[in-house]
C-alpha cells in the first residue's frame, strides 16, 4: 500500500489542480499556454527524476532515496503553494517533479527485486490500478478544495500527503535491494547498463508503445480543462467529475488486465489497449470534422481513450521489465523517463497555436495514439512474445 501511495502521488500532483488551470492563469494574469507548461516542467521533472534515481538505487539501494523523495516532495508542494509569480510556480513544479518521480520508478524496482514473471505482472497492474485511481480521486477532490479557497490549497494539501508518505516509508518499506545485489560503479555504470538497453530493438518499440501513449494521455489531461469548461460550459466541479468518469475507466482496464494476466498473452492485451485508444480518438476526430461536437459523443470518445490507456500502460510496463530484467532500475528509470519526456512534449501541444479547442486537443491526441501504433508494428512486434511469462511464451 505504501508503494502503491507513492506511485499515486505524482498523479496526483499532475491531476489535482487539473480543474483550476483557468483559475491559475487570472491569479498569475498569464495564458493558459504558460499555466499548461507547469504540467510540461512537472512532467520533464518526473522524467528527469527517473532516469536518474532509478539507476542511482541499483547502486546505491531503495529506501534511502524513497526517504528523500518523499521529504523533498513536501518542500517543493509548500513552493508552488507560496509561488509568487508564474516562474517560480513552474520552476518548484519543475522540482516537485523531479522529487515525485522517485517513488514512481524506486517503487516499480521494489517489486522487481521481490516478484518474477506473472507475479510480477500483477503486481506491477496492482501499482497501477492503484496509480490509477489518483486520477479519479484528484480532480474530484481539487474541485472540493477550489470550492472552498484558492488553487494554492491544492499544493498544501500535496504537501501533507508527501510528509504522511516520507512516515510511512520510514516505518513499514524495508531496504529491498540488499549490497550484494547491488551494481557497483554508480551513475556512471548506471548509464551504460541504460546504453546496453538501448539496444535492444524490441525494447526501444515497447518504451515508445508506452511513451507515446502517455503523451496522448497527457494532450487530453492539459487540453480538457480547456474542452469541457470553455467549449461546453462546465463548472469547475463538473469538470472534475467527468475527468473521474474517465479515469474509472482507466482503473477498471486496469483490474481487467490483473484478472487476465497469466491467461491472456502480455503482447495481446497491449495490441488491444492501442487499438482502442486509436479507435476512439479517430472517431472524436472525425465527428469534430463533420460538425459533430456535441458533449456526450466527446465524452465518450476520450472515456474510450482512458479505457485502453488502462490495458496499455500495465502491458507495457510489464514487458519492458521483463525485458530488462538484467538491470531492473536502469530499466525503470528508462521506462519512466521515456513516458514523462514524451508526456512533457505533448502536454502543450493543444494549445500551441494560441487557443485550446476540442479540434486541436483531439487532433494532438490521435496523433499520439497513432505513434504508439506505429511503435508497435515496426519495432516492437508482439507476435514475436517478447517479455511473456516462460508458460506464456507459444
Amino acid at each position: 500500500m505504501v508503494l502503491g501511495g507513492l506511485s499515486a502521488v505524482s498523479p496526483f500532483a499532475i491531476d489535482m489542480y487539473a480543474p483550476g488551470f483557468p483559475q491559475i492563469a487570472t491569479s498569475f494574469g498569464s495564458s493558459g499556454t504558460a499555466v499548461q507548461l507547469s504540467l510540461t516542467a512537472c512532467l520533464i521533472g518526473l522524467a528527469v527524476g527517473q532516469i536518474v534515481l532509478g539507476p542511482v538505487s541499483d547502486a546505491r539501494g531503495r529506501r534511502g532515496l524513497l526517504l528523500a523523495g518523499s521529504a523533498l516532495f513536501t518542500v517543493f508542494s509548500l513552493v508552488c503553494a507560496l509561488a509568487p509569480s508564474i516562474a517560480v510556480f513552474d520552476v518548484a513544479r519543475l522540482l516537485q517533479g523531479v522529487a515525485g518521480g522517485a517513488g514512481i520508478v524506486i517503487g516499480r524496482a521494489v517489486v522487481s527485486d521481490q516478484f518474477t514473471g506473472a507475479h510480477a505482472a500483477r503486481q506491477l497492474a496492482t501499482l497501477s490500478v492503484i496509480g490509477s485511481t489518483a486520477p479519479v480521486l484528484a480532480p474530484v477532490l481539487g474541485g472540493l478544495v477550489l470550492g472552498l479557497g484558492s488553487w494554492r490549497l491544492v499544493f498544501v494539501a500535496l504537501a501533507v500527503t508527501g510528509l504522511v508518505l516520507f512516515a510511512a516509508v520510514w516505518a513499514w518499506v524495508p531496504e529491498s535491494l540488499p549490497a550484494e545485489r547491488r551494481r557497483p560503479g554508480g551513475l556512471p555504470a548506471a548509464l551504460a547498463a541504460m546504453g546496453g538497453l538501448l539496444r535492444r530493438r524490441e525494447l526501444v518499440g515497447y518504451l515508445l508503445v508506452m511513451g507515446c501513449g502517455i503523451g496522448a494521455l497527457f494532450a487530453y489531461i492539459s487540453g480538457s480543462p480547456f474542452v469541457f469548461q470553455t467549449v461546453h460550459g462546465l463548472s469547475p466541479t463538473a469538470y472534475s467529475l467527468v475527468f473521474a468518469t474517465n479515469a474509472v475507466g482507466t482503473v477498471a482496464a486496469g483490474v481487467l488486465f490483473g484478472r487476465l494476466t497469466g491467461r491472456v498473452r502480455l503482447n495481446s492485451l497491449l495490441t488491444i489497449g492501442v487499438i482502442i485508444t486509436a479507435v476512439s480518438l479517430a472517431t472524436l476526430v472525425a465527428l469534430l470534422a463533420v460538425g459533430v461536437s456535441t458533449f456526450p459523443t466527446t465524452w465518450a470518445c476520450l472515456f474510450g481513450l482512458t479505457f485502453g490507456f488502462g490495458l496499455l500502460l500495465p502491458a507495457s510496463i510489464a514487458i519492458i521489465l521483463a525485458i530488462g530484467d538484467d538491470a531492473p532500475g536502469a530499466a525503470s528509470g528508462m521506462l519512466g523517463g521515456t513516458q514523462f519526456v514524451l508526456g512533457a512534449a505533448a502536454a502543450p501541444l493543444p494549445g500551441i497555436l494560441g487557443t485550446t479547442t476540442a479540434m486541436s486537443t483531439a487532433v494532438v491526441v490521435l496523433g499520439c495514439t497513432l505513434l504508439s501504433a506505429a511503435a508497435l508494428v515496426a519495432l516492437a512486434r508482439p507476435w514475436q512474445g517478447h517479455g511473456e511469462p516462460a508458460d506464456q511464451q507459444r
